[in-house]
């Protein structure tokens, strides 16, 4: 029998769907080039001097560490406010970020004391010089003992795009804690712990409102604006977001978006999902208006969250990065006109970050 050539839209996939695979199949063989060739020491005579100067390339890049006592200070008075889920995610996340801070900082401390002979050479610096020279984030390995990433986030990023990503990250921390007033548009994929954010939308909405927490969820609007800047007040019931990409579709662009505008609690949201175009991987959302809602009898409860049966709705999953499994956040509601099953098949997805 003559059977037709395999290929995605056989399987509901976008065409794109294999340019993504043959990237991801093209970086790991590299990857495995990089490693064997570090494993086997043949970058040792010429890798030396780089290690080096990647150490000092990072640490005097690193941003210092967050004053923790200053920050609770500051935090105390805002404490009886009605942002106060929020303010507990800001100093959470100084917490977290002066964890990762102070292991990079001891562990190249460490390493280039041993590199110039005042400190034993242990496994873990070897470890950590490796990943160094083969531009991986240490800890990308399991079998390393020197680990960055136990303190970090779920990242796919090489350590040449992961750094920069952390200095960003510290900089949207320190915006934020200087007053500790949440921005108008929060950089959702630059936390540690998205999910907290979530639960403080809904602790906020639920203290003013009187309602009990138990029976409160989140739904997701896109809204019309395309720059963070463009939000300038916070919206009813919850907040704005940025930074996100959907991988597998995309939002329809402002033109077409104006067929099919609404107002949600004073907010003009628009756009419905619809087919990616050739090459566009991963598209960038306008603000999404993340907004804290009451279950209703008819929602599904699941692992993952609540599922709506709206067929306008597409229950979309959100992810830390383009790996997705492990590094599920939250369900997303988007508008659809095609029927959920579409999206669902074409494995639609939002997740925080690209690859690179």
């Amino acid at each position: 029998a003559n059977l037709p050539e395999e290929s995605p839209p056989m399987y509901g996939l976008h065409e794109n769907s294999e340019i993504a695979y043959l990237n991801s199949a093209t970086s790991a063989v590299f990857d495995t080039i990089l490693r064997l060739k570090a494993g086997s020491g043949d970058g040792d005579g010429e890798g030396g001097g780089g290690v080096d100067a990647v150490i000092a390339d990072i640490l005097e890049r690193l941003p210092p560490q967050y004053g923790m006592i200053t920050l609770d200070e500051k935090a105390q008075p805002l404490m009886s406010s009605d942002h106060q889920p929020y303010v507990l995610v800001a100093v959470q996340e100084c917490g977290r970020m002066n964890l990762l801070l102070g292991e990079i900082a001891v562990s190249l401390d460490e390493l280039q004391k041993g590199r110039a002979g005042q400190l034993n050479m242990t496994q873990k610096m070897e470890d950590l010089a490796e990943a160094l020279s083969i531009n991986q984030v240490p800890g990308r390995n399991p079998f390393h003992k020197a680990s960055w990433e136990k303190f970090a986030w779920p990242s796919m990023k090489n350590l040449a795009t992961w750094y920069p990503d952390t200095i960003l990250r510290c900089e949207a921390l320190e915006t934020w804690t200087e007053k500790i007033i949440l921005p108008y548009s929060l950089w959702i994929p630059g936390l540690f712990n998205p999910t907290s954010f979530l639960t403080a939308i809904k602790q906020v909405t639920a203290r003013l409102k009187q309602l009990p927490l138990d029976s409160m969820s989140t739904e997701t609007h896109i809204t019309k604006m395309m720059a963070k800047d463009e939000a300038v007040a916070y919206p009813a019931d919850g907040a704005f977001v940025h930074g996100l990409y959907i991988e597998g579709a995309r939002w329809q662009d402002p033109d077409e978006a104006k067929a099919h505008e609404t107002d949600v609690a004073g907010t003009v949201c628009a756009g419905i999902l619809t087919d990616s175009r050739p090459r566009e991987l991963l598209v960038e959302m306008p603000l999404i208006y993340i907004k804290a809602v009451v279950v209703q009898k008819s929602w599904v409860p699941e692992s993952v969250g609540y599922i709506r049966p709206e067929k306008d709705l597409y229950n979309c999953p959100v992810y830390s990065t383009t790996f997705r499994g492990p590094t599920f956040v939250f369900v997303a509601t988007l508008k659809t006109q095609d029927p959920p099953s579409k999206w669902t098949s074409a494995g639609v997805a939002l997740t925080f970050q690209t690859d690179g």
